[in-house]
């Protein structure tokens, strides 16, 4: 049986939902909790944009003390080989990418403008491969966005082509959320069976159908030999209606009469923290967790009807697939209630020295805490939301990489 990886992209795909701000502190702890989960790897962000260049940079520090211990750091270019030369300039640590062109005939006229050609995507897309893997990038997933409007006898092409160059897989985009399970199952098992290429699923939720698009597409490409990659988000998170959620999908991939024993998820992925992270992300993010989402929603185990509740009572299987417990829920609220003491930006030094006795981190004296007390401060002012006690432990713990993460030098030409 072939495997299935997730690759989480809530920090690339995701921040770009309408209307919200996310730090890079917050993307930070983010990759932190996706490494403690279990997550195979996640799209940290973009390399070629100076805005991005600490943040990367430091969370690829983090690998290197170990902080951040298993989790691929992967960041997302253009297929074009400028792009791929920025990336490497701007953050020389960086071992994986993904990059991305356009394939559908819709997007090379309606984006390209009759400057490039189905001839041009492909040169330009093994020009960049080439240059990645020539400045010593590890893996490079190859990205044909819009797929799903692509001709498959063009993808096949391209796959091909991406194979033939020292690619690792294709992301298979279904940008526009159109799919359906049926069709995306038929076309990915058509082109791995053509070219015996990995594949990888990045679904958006246009129609409500991203987890089992997602789902129907990976069947396709473990059941024609090859290994399988799901891309989610976390709580959905990202553009328009959002991109399959992280927690749907591992509970599908576990629970699901059609997929718990025919698919293996190579990730040792710990479903227990599912409550917290999609906590943090909604905290993070600034957008209530949904009542009914599933797992960490409010009434993902509530249950009213007479009928309903009783038969719950006598046994939680006659109307729930799966325990609370294994999903996290009950963990302790993420930020205190009734009498607390804070600290943030406008914090002093006797309240910042309880708050982190509280947390069981004690410094020597007012010298040495006053220095991780004008870090807190600025990372309060950075985030402008009350620093979670994770927040405050990490950056206690790792202070150079913290200062690194909230550092932004702006430069008028």
């Amino acid at each position: 049986m072939k495997d299935i990886y997730l690759i989480d992209v809530t920090n690339r795909d995701g921040v770009q939902t309408s209307r919200i701000l996310l730090s890079k502190l917050a993307k930070t702890m983010i990759n932190l909790y996706l490494d403690d989960m279990g997550v195979f790897q996640s799209e940290i962000g973009f390399p070629t944009l100076k805005q991005e260049v600490n943040y990367i940079n430091a969370n690829l520090d983090l690998v290197k003390k170990g902080v951040i211990k298993n989790i691929r750091l992967e960041g997302w270019c253009r297929a074009v080989p400028e792009d791929i030369d920025l990336a490497l300039k701007n953050c020389p640590e960086i071992k994986h990418l993904n990059i991305s062109i356009s394939t559908s005939d819709i997007m090379i006229e309606g984006k390209f403008q009759g400057r490039k050609t189905w001839k041009d995507v492909l040169n330009s897309m093994v020009e960049a491969l080439k240059v990645a893997k020539s400045l010593g990038v590890e893996t490079v997933g190859v990205n044909a966005e819009d797929a799903s409007r692509t001709d498959v006898g063009k993808l096949i092409e391209f796959t091909h082509a991406a194979k033939e160059h020292g690619g690792d897989r294709i992301r298979y985009c279904d940008t526009l959320g159109g799919d359906d399970p049926i069709t995306i199952y038929e076309k990915i098992k058509k082109i791995a069976e053509e070219t015996k290429f990995d594949l990888e699923m990045h679904c958006h939720n246009d129609l409500g159908m991203a987890e089992a698009v997602s789902l129907a597409g990976a069947q396709g490409a473990i059941e024609s030999g090859v290994d399988a990659y799901i891309n989610t988000t976390i709580n959905g998170y990202g553009e328009r209606a959002g991109n399959c959620d992280l927690v749907s999908i591992l509970l599908a991939l576990k629970y699901s009469h059609g997929f718990e024993d025919k698919v293996h998820l190579h990730d040792n992925v710990d479903l227990r923290k599912s409550w917290k992270i999609a906590r943090y992300a909604s905290y993070t993010f600034g957008i209530p967790i949904p009542i009914k989402q599933v797992g960490v929603g409010a009434n993902a185990f509530a249950h009213e009807s007479g009928i309903h509740a009783d038969g719950a009572l006598k046994d939680r299987r006659n109307y729930e697939l799966y325990d609370p417990a294994e999903v996290g829920r009950g963990e302790p609220e993420m930020l205190q209630t009734g009498r607390v003491i804070t600290t943030g930006e406008y914090g002093g030094i006797k309240g910042f020295r309880h708050v982190y006795e509280s947390l069981g981190i004690h410094f020597r004296d007012d010298r040495q805490a006053r220095k991780i007390l004008e870090l807190v401060q600025y990372a309060n002012l950075h985030t402008q939301k009350p620093l979670t006690d994770d927040e405050l432990i990490f950056i206690a713990e790792n202070p150079e990489v913290a200062s690194k993460i909230i550092t932004v030098s702006p430069r008028i030409r």
